[in-house]
């Protein structure tokens, strides 16, 4: 079954990373038109910060039928279908996008998103590429890149990818967190806790790293520590119960995988 990447769509949200709809207006444009559109745009964010992403693409394909030439419509159409695992039809809206605005990142970040869903690694990481091609200091096209490098389980590639996203934004605590959890992987397991205990410091509501620590703990015989974590883990997010959703929605790499595994077990 094809697989939604909820990790990208919540990079999205910590960025406050959302495309406003292009206010391109032609001679034959309508004050009425342009109003409208507004509206509609509106509306479409508004539904999607509910979480309801149907009606968000129903906004979204009624203002692309006055405005099909926006790219930024179609990226938000786009996202609105990932939301709902819709990944074959976004991916058909980036394309139109990145034909429109050729010369745009989001297009491309946003298409690479649709492409790991697919488990179409290889093109995602050329979209990322193009992206830092664009922007050399896109925090963002670094993570995802990472990302789509740990998908292949290229694991140094991806931490050097963390990394560089990481120190290009410091408050980017996602970028940090991907960098902690693939450090685990390769076997650094106390350097990986220094830096998940720095975020949880830093972010102490932040789910991710308080499950992870909870795991890792757990592995190293500290049971209280693991156990004091996931009391807040459990308050927070409660989908870090769920090993599925984690492995394949999350997406941790699998030492932590088993590492969370065997905490739950117990629990």
């Amino acid at each position: 079954m094809i697989k939604l990447i909820i990790i990208l769509l919540s990079l999205l949200l910590v960025f406050g990373h959302s495309e406003v709809v292009m206010a391109v207006q032609s001679s034959s444009t309508s004050i009425e038109q342009l109003q409208k559109r507004d509206e509609l745009g509106n509306k479409a964010f508004a539904a999607t910060n509910k979480g309801d992403f149907a009606t968000a693409e129903r906004y979204w394909t009624q203002i692309l039928e006055q405005f099909p030439d926006n790219a930024a419509v179609w990226s938000n159409r786009g996202n609105s279908r990932v939301s709902q695992n819709k990944l074959l039809e976004a991916l058909a809206d980036y394309n139109k996008a990145v034909e429109l605005a050729p010369d745009v990142t989001d297009p491309y970040l946003n298409r690479g998103t649709a492409l790991e869903g697919l488990g179409r690694w290889d093109e995602a990481i050329a979209d990322y590429n193009h992206v830092l091609l664009l922007d050399p200091t896109d925090a963002m096209g670094y993570n995802n890149r990472g990302n789509a490098k740990a998908g292949l389980g290229k694991w140094d590639e991806a931490i050097a990818d963390y990394k560089k996203s990481a120190d290009s934004a410091p408050n980017f605590a996602f970028a940090r967190a991907n960098y902690a959890l693939a450090l685990y992987q390769i076997g650094q397991q106390e350097e990986a806790i220094r830096q998940m205990r720095n975020i949880v410091r830093k972010y102490p509501n932040f789910a991710d790293m308080r499950a992870a620590l909870s795991a890792a703990y757990w592995v190293q015989g500290q049971k209280g520590e693991a156990e004091s974590n996931w009391v807040s883990v459990v308050g927070l997010d409660g989908r870090y119960k769920d090993l599925n959703w984690v492995k394949n929605i999350r997406r941790w790499p699998p030492n932590m995988i088993i590492a969370l595994d065997k905490f739950l077990k117990l629990q």
